[in-house]
Formats: structure tokens, C-alpha cells, sequence
């Protein structure tokens, strides 16, 4: 028996964001997604910067003992140059990206995996979920603070613990590897699908439709139809036995790339007509401006208000740009004897104060280590609330 893949990869801007910052690949050896973050000049790179160093994986030949350790390799490759890009351009500071990735060597697949994007296999009829989110939501399910059923709609269920890139430092990856069986169907996917398409509808889909490029289409329609509030992409990839195949043809050998890595990045949606594209535009859409003009005898009125009222407008848009500013900051600290993360910064203007508690934990601030109970009462101040998730594990696991 000679195990192949049968693959296809899709991806779609959606409904709501303005550029595509996820990329995926699919071919014969490979198949990968992964979605970018760090804003709109960001993720895009930090996706196509990962998805391009996994790629070289394609075209080479794989023992069973070195695919796993190639694949390890790329990943620390991508995660130095993702790094790299940042530290040159200081715009795209906070730049990363997950990384889900299956690389075939033979019966076996290796597989990579960092951040929420996700690997499902189909095997006999049942649909599982391998990989385990690297989530701030995860963690409060994984320690049985939160229900997996209350963990779906979770205000936070984007705060990532771990990404590729983000930070200068080595980053744990989840590495296995799987024995493949033939008909096995795999479903490598951002969490734009998985996250507006439920798992019994991604199972139904996944069974019904046979043919890969089919399947992954529909798999996206109905992301699109779901209102698609973030980028779509999927990968399907079937193992088959191509000693079986009744013609003697095998799958095909052109190899995949699409999302911003792809030459067509800018592919605006296949659902932008659609009842639900249209839904979304009319909710992001600005109350058109007024065409007409005023009156003379109006302008002679507004005038001698005009130079009092931008002077007001000025003020109060400098005090509310410094609050904003105060409101894009995050820092861990202590609220009522535990340990809480706060936005805004620690200190008050008068009697206001500039910050507020956006997530309080059970951790409490005396059962510290002494050292972490001074970082914590003089506050860690973070750049994200990414951050703060990671700093208040690293204190519930007393690092």
C-alpha cells in the first residue's frame, strides 16, 4: 500500500476585514494554516513569512526519523525571521502569527502546532479535534474555571497565549506525531471557520462533500454565511491508497498557496453579494455625509462661533486623546487581595481614576512568592492583553 494525499486549500477575506492575514499551502507532503496577527501591517507578513518557510518542506524527501525534526526546524526558522522582520521595522512590533502544520513521510504524518488554528481528523464517521488551543480560554477550561459549552462564546476566546513570533524568546510548539490510515480526512483551519461553524456541522460538511476542493469550498460558504467576522481558511487533505486507485492515477502534485501568501492576496470575498455580505456592509457602513451646501445667510450666522467652537473641539479632543492613549495600556496588578489584569494605567487624575479591572483570577496576591508579590503590587505593565494572559500564567504556575 502507497499512501497519498488528496488536498485542497481555500481562503477568503470575509465579511469584515479589510485584508486577508491568513495563508495556507497544501501539496502532496504538506499541509499548513496559518493565521497572522498585529494589525493590518502585520499578520499578513508574519503568516506569509511562516507559510513560506514550510513550504521549502515540499519539495524535499522525508525519512520517517527526519521529518520531525525538518519540521521542528522550520517552525524555529520561521519564529527567528518573524522576529528579525520586527526587530528591523519597529512599526510591526507585536507581530505573529499560529502555525498549524502536517508533514507526510511515508504512513506517518509530524505535526506543529502554536497559536488557535486548529487540525481535525475524520476517521470512520467520528470528527476529533487534535490540537489544543494555546488560549487564555483554554487555559481557564484546562483548570476547570469555565465550561467547554460557556468557552464557545467567551468575550475572550481570541486572547492567545502562545504565537509564532511576538516575542524574542524560544516559544513552545506542540509536536506529535500520527499513524495515517487510508481514508483518513484531515481539516487544517483558521479560527474564522472554526469559530462560527459548530463542530457537528463541520463533521456533516466534511462527510457528505467527497471531493477535497468541493468540501473546502463549502466549508467556507458557510463561514460566509455565518456573517465571516474574520478571515477563512481551510485546508482538506484525504489520505488514499493510490495502489487502489481503479485508473492508476494518483492525486494531484500541483502544490496550493492561498491567503496572503498567495498572488492573489488581495481577492476581495466570494460572499460579498450574498445576503449575509450585504448584512455586513450595512452594518460597518458610516451615515453618508451631506451633499448640499449651506446658505450664504447660514455661513454669516456660523461664523463668529466658528474659531470658539474648534477651539473647544481641540481641548476636548486632546483630553480625549489622552484618555484613549491611557485606555490602549494594560497592566497586572492587585484588586481586593488577587491578582487582576487592568486596562488603562495605575494612576488617577484627582479623584478619577485611569484604569479598571477587565479580568480579575482566583490567584491571590499573598500566596506569592515574595518577589512576584512586589511586581504585582507596584503593577506589570504589559503592551496587550496577549501579554497579560501570559504574565498571569507564568504567576499561577510560579514562574
Amino acid at each position: 500500500m502507497y499512501l497519498g494525499i488528496h488536498f485542497a486549500a481555500r481562503s477568503d477575506v470575509g465579511l469584515v476585514r479589510a485584508n486577508n492575514q491568513d495563508s495556507g499551502f497544501a501539496g502532496p507532503h504538506l499541509l499548513a494554516v496559518a493565521d497572522g496577527m498585529g494589525g493590518a501591517a502585520g499578520g499578513d507578513i508574519a503568516s506569509s513569512i511562516a507559510i513560506a518557510r514550510l513550504a521549502a518542506l515540499e519539495g524535499e524527501a522525508h525519512g520517517p526519523d527526519d521529518a520531525l525534526d525538518e519540521l521542528k526546524e522550520a517552525i524555529s526558522d520561521a519564529h527567528a525571521q518573524i522576529v528579525e522582520r520586527a526587530r528591523n521595522d519597529p512599526e510591526l512590533s507585536g507581530l505573529g502569527t499560529t502555525v498549524t502544520a502536517l508533514l507526510r513521510s511515508g504512513s506517518t504524518l509530524s505535526m506543529a502546532h502554536i497559536g488557535d488554528s486548529r487540525a481535525y481528523l475524520l476517521r470512520d464517521g467520528d470528527l476529533e479535534q487534535i490540537t489544543t488551543d494555546h488560549s487564555f480560554v483554554q487555559h481557564l477550561v484546562d483548570t476547570g474555571r469555565l465550561s467547554v459549552a460557556d468557552a464557545e462564546h467567551h468575550p475572550k476566546r481570541s486572547m492567545l497565549l502562545r504565537v509564532l513570533g511576538d516575542i524574542d524568546a524560544d516559544v513552545p510548539v506542540d509536536i506529535s506525531v500520527r499513524e495515517t490510515r487510508d481514508g483518513d480526512r484531515w481539516l487544517l483551519c483558521s479560527d474564522g471557520l472554526s469559530g462560527v461553524v459548530s463542530k457537528d456541522t463541520l463533521r456533516k460538511t466534511m462527510l457528505e462533500v467527497e471531493d477535497p476542493g468541493d468540501c473546502a469550498d463549502a466549508l467556507v460558504g458557510l463561514a460566509l454565511a455565518a456573517g465571516a467576522p474574520d478571515n477563512v481558511t481551510c485546508v482538506i487533505g484525504d489520505i488514499v491508497d493510490i495502489d487502489a486507485s481503479p485508473d492508476g492515477i494518483g492525486p494531484a502534485t500541483t502544490s496550493q498557496i492561498v491567503g496572503s501568501a498567495a498572488r492573489d492576496r488581495r481577492k476581495p470575498s466570494a460572499g460579498g453579494d450574498s445576503p449575509a455580505g450585504k448584512a455586513a456592509r450595512l452594518a460597518a457602513r458610516d451615515e453618508p455625509d451631506d451633499d448640499e451646501e449651506p446658505s450664504r445667510e447660514g455661513w454669516q450666522r456660523v461664523r463668529p462661533w466658528l474659531l470658539p467652537i474648534i477651539t473647544l473641539l481641540v481641548l476636548i479632543g486632546a483630553a480625549w486623546g489622552g484618555y484613549w492613549w491611557s485606555q490602549q495600556q494594560y497592566y497586572v496588578g492587585e484588586d481586593e487581595g488577587f491578582v487582576a489584569v487592568y486596562r488603562g494605567i495605575p494612576e488617577s487624575l484627582g479623584s478619577i481614576g485611569m484604569s479598571h479591572v477587565v479580568e480579575k483570577t482566583e490567584i491571590l496576591v499573598d500566596e506569592l512568592a515574595p518577589y512576584q508579590r512586589e511586581r504585582v503590587t507596584d503593577a506589570i505593565r504589559v503592551r496587550s492583553l496577549d501579554q497579560a494572559a501570559g504574565v498571569v500564567a507564568s504567576l499561577e504556575a510560579g514562574d
